[in-house]
This record gives structure tokens, C-alpha cells and sequence, in this order.
């Protein structure tokens, strides 16, 4: 496929991905960093918790059935349905060892770790991380009296390494591959919902102490490079 058709048939899926990464540098702005510490309330713990468990493991495959539903909606032919659920296959799979990868190579601790140091549970960020799963799960433990539930069970699930957000690179995936369908179907409404789904995935991982706003940003970045990757049909446009 010659280079200009294949990158208009891209244009789409960026057009979405420019979207949302505009409206989330916007609101990273002024939501680039929280208060650890204090009451939460029920109904916001339990939103942010939601909009990142729709994105993180186990419920993402929610997501992804969802999503996949799309073109049979469409009434695609049983073929173009097949290559488009391959296309987003290799997508995910992608995403996954980009994620895996770049934790390992920037072993930069999450903000929560720098919360338990300023409350003295550990003496460093980067001591948390040469703790064990159990030490580690201690030390969150310890700081029950002062975080909320809310934050405190997501802390004890996820001890690895800040950059990327896997949660928000998952959510960009989908803007990128699932916006971009909508998007050359004129099915703005479609769209429009996913980046504001992605949005809210974003904000959920700052709000949980999780991720740093330049996660966020290098995962819908990655999302983007990655996307080049995928190879195109024509009959799945």
C-alpha cells in the first residue's frame, strides 16, 4: 500500500488521539497533581475506581467486547469484522510489551510511594521499591490512618514502576483505533464518548496517587507511535 494511502487511512484514528490529548493536557493543567491524604467521599472513590477498573485488569476485557461490538453494529461484512479485531489484537498485544518495557527500562517510583515517605512509613521512593510484595503491602498498610480506602486498596494492587500508565495507554489504544473508526463513519457521538471515557481514565489514575501527568501524556504518545505499526485493509475503513 503506497505510504499516502496508508497514512490517510491513519488520519482518523490521529485526529481522535490529537483530541484527546489536547483535552487532557488541558486538564492536567490544573489537575496535575492531589491531596493524598484526607476523607474521600463514597461517590467519588467509587467513580475514579470504576473509570480505572474499566481500563486495568481484569474489566478491560469488558472494554474491549464492547468496543468489538462496534462493527457488528455496523453490519460489516463477517470478514472486515475479523481484520478489524486483528488489527486491534495487535494493538493491545503492542501496548502490552511497550508498557512492560518502559517501566523497566524508567523504574520511576509512582507518587503514592513519595506520599509513604512523607508520612515516615519508609525513608525514600526508592527504598519502597527495594522492599518485598509483602514489606510493600505493609507499608501501604501503615498508612490506613491517613489515605482513604479508595486510594489505599489500589496502592496495595499496583507496586510497580510509574511511566506509562498502562490503564491510560490501554485508553488511548482505543481512542486511536476505535475513534478513528467512528470517526470515518461520521459517528461523532461514538467518538465524542469514548475520549471522554479515556479522559476520565487519565484523571482517575492522577486522583489515585498513581501516575505522574507526563505518564499520562507519554502513554497517549506511545499509543500514537504504536498505531503506525498496524497495517490497514480497504475494506475496513
Amino acid at each position: 500500500m503506497p505510504i499516502y494511502s496508508f497514512l490517510r487511512n491513519k488520519a482518523p484514528g490521529f485526529i481522535a488521539l490529537l483530541i484527546f490529548a489536547t483535552i487532557m493536557s488541558g486538564v492536567l493543567m490544573f489537575f496535575s497533581s492531589v491531596e493524598l491524604t484526607g476523607h474521600v467521599s463514597d461517590l467519588t472513590g467509587i467513580t475514579f475506581s470504576l473509570l480505572t477498573a474499566s481500563a486495568g485488569s481484569p474489566y478491560f476485557l469488558v472494554t474491549v467486547c464492547v468496543l468489538c461490538l462496534a462493527p457488528l453494529i455496523s453490519k460489516l461484512p463477517p470478514k472486515a469484522v475479523v481484520r478489524l479485531i486483528f488489527q486491534f489484537a495487535i494493538l493491545l498485544i503492542l501496548s502490552f510489551i511497550a508498557k512492560t518495557t518502559l517501566k523497566h527500562i524508567t523504574e520511576i517510583p509512582r507518587p503514592y510511594s513519595y506520599q509513604l515517605q512523607s508520612l515516615g512509613i519508609v525513608h525514600s521512593a526508592d527504598e519502597f521499591y527495594q522492599l518485598s510484595a509483602t514489606e510493600k503491602a505493609a507499608a501501604v498498610q501503615m498508612a490506613t490512618a491517613n489515605v482513604s480506602d479508595w486510594r489505599i486498596s489500589h496502592w496495595q494492587g499496583e507496586t510497580n514502576y510509574s511511566l506509562p500508565s498502562g490503564h491510560t495507554i490501554f485508553a488511548a489504544v482505543c481512542v486511536v483505533f476505535w475513534g478513528g473508526y467512528f470517526w470515518r463513519r461520521r459517528q461523532l457521538a461514538a467518538a465524542s464518548l469514548l475520549i471522554l471515557w479515556a479522559t476520565g481514565v487519565g484523571i482517575s489514575r492522577i486522583w489515585l496517587g498513581m501516575h505522574w501527568p507526563t505518564d499520562i501524556l507519554a502513554s497517549i504518545a506511545s499509543a500514537g507511535l504504536l498505531y503506525l505499526f498496524i497495517p490497514e485493509w480497504k475494506d475496513t475503513k
